[in-house]
């Protein structure tokens, strides 16, 4: 695997995760496809360098740092810029894989001849506890699914760098992930999905998602990114509204008959 040339580039941003990028880096590098992994550090000011100090030790490592934070999708769009290979995928540094990912991705894109690929999660406590909460995902998602539903997770996303290339993620004021799935899948078509928790997602209420109000807000901020008027805006956020509910409420109700 050492000496194969790498199929996909691992485009890890990082903000002063000191305590959780080593554990991302290395779950990405316990994949079973030839891969490389681009560490960009967005002006951390806590023990993040010294983390990345000790990563790079390893051959299929590289990083760069930002020398003024310029965000999160700035960074991942400096990472993909960075690649080489034909496929990127995205992990933020508080995000792990479990094995088998990547590879189960490049299958299920060959199968569908798709250019995305997402993954069911498990979410984890701030603390990085897994709670056994499990949102799934569909084995085919079209571009009217994802104006319902946000399926599409950014730590899941295996994508060809052809079409990340093409729509980068931008409007930091907004879900800039969220509107780079709409474009690419309104531009490709479907992506595909492999339903297992593949990922292990870490929920926090101090990123940019944390506070509900100001989610909500971002997510009909990206409609209007998209071009769509007022009250097209206003139908995809009250059914991506909706969706959400139900998501978090069959999570709950799967993790309940669990225990």
């Amino acid at each position: 695997m050492e000496n194969s040339k790498p199929l996909v580039s691992v485009v890890i941003p990082v903000y002063n995760a000191q305590h959780t990028l080593e554990k991302a880096v290395r779950s990405a590098l316990l994949q079973d496809v030839p891969l490389r992994v681009i560490i960009v550090d967005d002006a951390s000011t806590d023990g993040t360098s010294q983390v990345i100090d000790r990563l790079i030790k390893e051959r299929a490592v590289t990083a760069v740092r930002n020398e003024v934070s310029l965000g999160a999708a700035a960074s991942r769009n400096k990472g993909v810029s960075l690649s080489d290979t034909p496929y990127i995928a995205f992990l933020d540094a508080d995000d792990y894989w479990r094995e088998g990912k990547l590879r189960l991705q490049l299958e299920a894109m060959k199968r569908d001849k798709t250019v995305l690929c997402t993954t069911g999660r498990e979410l984890m406590t701030p603390e990085g506890k897994l709670t056994g909460r499990v949102i799934p995902c569909k084995q085919s998602i079209s571009y009217r699914d994802l104006l319902k539903t946000n399926s599409i997770n950014c730590s899941s996303v295996l994508v060809k760098r052809e079409a990340v290339v093409r729509f980068p993620m931008e409007h930091e004021d907004a879900h800039e992930d969220y509107i780079t799935w709409m474009k690419i899948l309104r531009a490709y078509g479907k992506a595909s999905g492999v339903c297992a928790p593949l990922l292990c997602y870490r929920q926090s209420s101090s990123g940019k998602s944390g506070s509900k109000l100001k989610s909500a807000k971002m997510t009909f901020r990206s409609y209007r990114y998209m071009g769509f008027g007022i009250c097209r805006s206003l139908g995809c956020f009250f059914s991506y509204a909706w969706h959400g509910v139900c998501k978090y409420a069959l999570a709950a109700a799967f993790a309940g008959r669990k225990t």
